[in-house]
């Protein structure tokens, strides 16, 4: 059976597709999960609940609560680059809800894994943070535009935009990254296409290169407010 997702990020999808998942009693081994390439679209969904709202006809079984340290797991994991992510998740879920005994497990083996991938996101959070840096330059504007060109290990993109956001409120600026860019601007965030290494500008380049790449990739933009900061 194929699970197909929105996004490389779309918790909510897996939500839904995991909970149907669950009501038919379809095993982990049994379904392949899918994720489109992401577009320009919204913010990633707000984390939500794998257990509220149990739908009429499903099993109570398949919509048993999960500790929400698991929930919460979910939501870092999901951001991980391993095309693995998502069947972990539902495996873990499934066992979960099969084998009450897992969660005072501290040594499972598909735990485990789940809580190394996120900390690995989490490191891959902080490392963007720290070290991506701004290049100011001048679009015609009364404040220069701030330009970084930056690569993550995992697809945390639209997690840590809102983090640059807050961090400096009145500033204009954009963050290009291979899978997907982000625009500031009056604490507005506009997603669009990534930008390819191989066609980003590199070192002293005048900033026409720059203006250059950010005409052909924000073309087109939808504005979405900014939201909670990641963790």
């Amino acid at each position: 059976m194929e699970a197909r997702l929105s996004s490389e990020t779309d918790l909510l999808g897996f939500r839904e597709e995991a909970r149907t998942l669950l009501s038919q009693q379809v095993p982990p081994e049994a379904v392949h999960w899918q994720t489109a390439q992401a577009q320009n679209s919204d913010l990633f969904a707000d984390p939500v609940s794998l257990d509220n709202d149990r739908p009429r006809g499903v099993p109570k079984a398949a919509s048993a609560i999960v500790p929400a340290s698991f929930l919460r797991l979910c939501e870092v994991v999901v951001l991980h680059s391993d095309p693995d992510r998502f069947a972990l998740l539902y495996r873990l879920l499934w066992r979960l809800v099969h084998e009450p005994g897992l969660r005072n497990d501290p040594i499972d083996p598909d735990m485990l894994h789940a809580h190394q991938m996120g900390q690995s996101v989490r490191r891959d959070l902080h490392k963007m943070k720290a070290f991506l840096r701004f290049r100011a330059i001048s679009d015609g504007h009364a404040e220069p535009l701030q330009v970084a060109w930056y690569e993550p290990a995992h697809h945390i993109i639209e997690a840590v935009a809102p983090w640059f956001a807050k961090r400096s409120p009145e500033a204009r600026w954009v963050i290009f990254t291979p899978e997907r860019s982000v625009e500031c601007e009056g604490r507005q965030l506009h997603f669009a296409p990534g930008l390819p290494r191989s066609q980003a500008p590199r070192g002293e380049v005048p900033d026409e290169e720059w203006l250059d790449c950010y005409h052909r990739v924000f073309g087109e933009r939808k504005p979405v407010a900014v939201g909670d900061e990641a963790a």
